[in-house]
């Protein structure tokens, strides 16, 4: 079963990092204040980027990686697809 990591933009342009099996039913779910107590009184929120993974473990994975990131690693990855390296 495949799993979904992703990133959405709530309306104070904060940055919500999270897991899903439907990326178009977690958005709606957010959006009608059922979701994540961070996005309740943050909404509306938009899913601004995604990754398809094989299997809830590596979702999981993934968003612990990347909530680890800086905003601006986190904006270039929706940006570009991935994150800027240091030089």
């Amino acid at each position: 079963m495949n799993f979904y990591f992703y990133l959405a933009r709530c309306s104070d342009n904060s940055l919500y990092a999270g897991i899903c099996k439907n990326l178009e039913s977690r958005e709606k779910t957010h959006n009608e204040g059922k979701g994540a107590k961070y996005t309740r009184s943050r909404r509306p929120v938009k899913v601004v980027y995604s990754e398809k993974l094989p299997n809830r473990s590596e979702a999981t994975k993934r968003e612990m990686q990347i909530k680890t990131w800086t905003r601006i690693k986190k904006l270039n990855l929706i940006k570009h697809g991935h994150s800027l390296k240091k030089k």
